[in-house]
């Protein structure tokens, strides 16, 4: 017999599930929900209904089991850290322990995620438009068909962005909901600061966003250090805008989307950077910043504030959305769009609210203009869709759900439109990137396509917790895409989630978890190029899901541990620890987060830093002794680079002379033709090229040579300077 003051053992509990048919039923009903959703009775040596009576009475002690499963997934994911690959067979049991105290600290109500919030009452069950604002739809589809027309040259003009512009405010003033007695915004910050808890969330926000800022920017000048051939011709594009070629689409290396290009020129104007790689950098460690607000909305949309704030601190730290963010090109376009997508989605299906369904449509056309795995969105918004329709929490709500998918694509196609044009005319272009990624059209694809694509979606789905790629422009080769204690916590949401959903079945969990491999199918798809997966920049939109499920995990954890979620969304528990344990439930988290943090800044700063300035050629080097070259001798027109297979990109070195419009490569067999201009004149070249320091030679026997001891090993290149 068991003494009242003990609790049963593991070896009880099992015991207990498997005793009989009965009891393995019994078991089977409590993991599932398909039963009673009370504990399974453990089976003593007592009368099994004063066994159950005495477990479920007990008061909360302190959640062991919980601690137990967060320490074996810790252990385990630290195992899958390089040097330590050899271990991840040891990494992989200690994952299994973790998942067994896991699941029996959800059966025992320990460890539980917050719940959903509640469905609103239906406020838009049919589209319902008066007359005067279908008149005023029916204007703004007749303003979309000529702005279809006169955007047929693939540029913006004032005429074709008139008739845009008034298209989508003819669209939005007819079918926006105005409500009665909203209050104002300032009405609504007047309020919350009417009490200390506004003051605590201003104060937790900006320490948020002080945060994030410092992960975002610091050492963006140098981090990463220099650009490469994707950053030059970004460069000539935004060089083509300030010379009046304000194209849709920018058919320069295999076709861009142009809004990274338009916002890089304005951050360039507004802080006086230039056509820069500094400007490119910039400009998207800004988007990157940009899109944390809107995970923090959906996290608050989905559970509370609490997870809300936890999923961007962890996001703000990160190394894999941190690094894309920063490198300049426009990776970070594909979550920033997303995020809000998803916000006003699922605000729209729990409240059945019009207004947020055509402002997902919004979000989702201009993501359509941005980054082109973007595309992959699309099907995710039906993907949500199709799930809520067929999920008891549509009951009685589906018509104005399939309305709203007809508003929100109504909306993203108002918005597309210049690229539904441009689509049209240039198919070949606009598909380009994508097609020679899925298909054979750059080269055959290497077997199988079903089995590349299974290969893929394996290690597709092993990037976060694995191996992020050998992709060294947005990675730290063949590590995990997340730190250990986001790794860890990571998986340990995905197994409660799926806990929940098959013991409640609600649609938003089965959401959550399929949401990571769509967003991350733009990198499991390169069929033809599978050594190009997993490509954390094109999986970039994942990080929501992902680092949503870290929150969650994260946010039971406290609420175990005593630390009360938010008033409006949880109660405490009957037999919560006291208000004592609160403060250790919120020691463990800064424990939690300082480790992440500590690990993260030296992905990012010290390891990703120096495996780049390794793979990148020192083209800021380059530039610099042109500018003493002009400086000392006033001029950089007898400038020249030799090219060299697998060398530097001539037109970058330049750049940093704010030039970007010139490509100073002369090769070799040009080299005579030097003479007839006067000295001084300088010529770059690598120093294998010996066959050109020859041909110097012999030109110039006068000409001196020169190493450049560059920063970074094995990086000197020759400058040979004829005076």
């Amino acid at each position: 017999m068991i003494p009242d003051n003990q609790e049963p053992s593991v070896l009880d509990y099992v015991r207990s599930a498997f005793r009989d048919w009965k009891s393995f039923t019994a078991f089977l009903r409590a993991l599932t929900g398909l039963g009673s959703a009370a504990p399974l009775p453990v089976v003593t040596h007592q009368p099994e209904r004063a066994a159950a009576s005495r477990v479920e009475s007990r008061p909360l002690t302190l959640p062991w089991r919980s601690l137990i499963a967060l320490v074996c997934a810790l252990i385990g994911q630290r195992t899958f850290e390089p040097p330590h690959f050899q271990g991840a067979t040891l990494g992989v049991v200690f994952y299994l322990i973790a998942l067994g105290w896991l699941c029996w600290a959800w059966l025992r109500g320990e460890w539980t995620l917050a719940p959903w919030r509640p469905a609103e009452a239906q406020e838009d069950e049919a589209l319902t438009l008066s007359r005067e604002a279908a008149r005023l739809l029916g204007l703004g589809l007749f303003a979309a068909i000529l702005a279809f027309l006169d955007f047929g040259d693939n540029r913006f003009t004032w005429h074709n962005l008139l008739l845009w512009g008034l298209a989508i405010l003819l669209v939005f003033v007819s079918l926006w909901q105005r409500r009665q007695n909203q209050p104002s915004v300032w009405t609504r910050l007047r309020t919350a600061f009417q009490d200390k808890r506004g003051y605590a969330a201003a104060l937790v926000a900006v320490g948020v966003a002080a945060v994030a800022l410092f992960f975002r920017l610091y050492r963006l000048n140098e981090v990463p250090a220099e650009p490469f051939s994707d950053h030059a011709e970004k460069i000539l594009d935004l060089y083509d805008i300030t010379q009046g070629e304000y194209r849709v689409f920018f058919p320069r290396n295999t076709g861009r989307e142009g809004f990274q290009m338009y916002w890089t020129v304005l951050v360039a104007k507004i802080f006086g950077t230039g056509l820069t790689f500094f400007s490119l950098k910039l400009g998207t460690a800004f988007l990157g910043l940009l899109t944390l607000p809107y995970l923090y909305l959906v996290g608050k949309e989905i559970a509370n504030e609490r997870v809300g704030v936890l999923a961007v601190l962890f996001a703000a730290i990160a190394y894999w959305p941190n690094v894309i963010a920063r490198v300049g090109l426009r990776f970070p376009l594909y979550p920033l769009f997303t995020a809000p997508v998803l916000y006003y989605l699922l605000r729209g299906l729990r409240t059945q609210n019009r207004n947020d369904f055509l402002l997902a449509g919004l979000f989702l056309g201009l993501g359509l203009h941005g980054y082109s795995p973007f595309r992959i969105v699309p099907f995710l918004v039906v993907l949500a869709i199709g799930l809520y329709l067929l999920h008891t929490q549509a009951r009685g709500r589906r018509g104005p759900a399939i309305i709203g998918l007809f508003l929100l694509a109504l909306v993203a196609f108002f918005i597309f439109l210049p690229l539904l044009r441009y689509q049209f005319s240039e198919p070949q272009n606009f598909y380009e990137r994508m097609f020679t990624r899925m298909g054979a059209l750059e080269q055959p694809l290497p077997g199988p396509a079903w089995k590349i694509f299974l290969s893929n979606l394996w290690r597709g789905l092993k990037m976060f917790n694995w191996d992020n790629g050998e992709i060294w422009v947005n990675c730290v080769p063949y590590r995990p895409s997340l730190d250990v204690v986001s790794g860890a916590l990571f998986l340990l949401g995905v197994a409660l989630v799926l806990f929940r959903y098959l013991r409640q079945r609600h649609w938003l969990d089965l959401f959550l978890l399929l949401s990571i491999p769509t967003l991350s199918l733009p990198s499991i798809l390169s069929l033809a190029f599978p050594n190009e997966n997993p490509a954390p920049n094109r999986a970039g939109a994942a990080m929501i899901p992902v680092f949503l499920l870290v929150a969650l995990a994260l946010d039971g954890l406290l609420a175990a541990l005593g630390a009360r979620r938010t008033p409006e969304t949880t109660a405490p528990a009957p037999g919560a620890a006291p208000a004592r344990r609160a403060g250790w439930a919120w020691a463990l988290a800064m424990f939690l987060f300082i480790w992440s943090a500590t690990q993260n800044f030296d992905l990012v700063f010290h390891q990703y830093d120096r495996q780049y300035r390794l793979s990148a050629l020192n083209t800021s080097e380059m530039g610099a002794v042109i500018r003493w070259f002009g400086k000392k001798y006033g001029t950089l027109e007898p400038v020249w680079i030799v090219p060299y297979p697998y060398w530097v990109d001539t037109r970058l070195p330049t750049t940093f002379l704010g030039i970007p419009n010139r490509d100073i490569a002369i090769w070799r067999d040009q080299l005579e033709s030097t003479l007839t201009m006067p000295p001084p004149k300088l010529f770059i070249f690598k120093p294998d090229d010996t066959e050109t320091w020859q041909a110097l030679q012999s030109l110039y026997p006068q000409g001196k040579l020169n190493v450049y001891p560059s920063a970074t090993e094995g990086h000197d290149f020759m400058f040979f300077i004829v005076e």
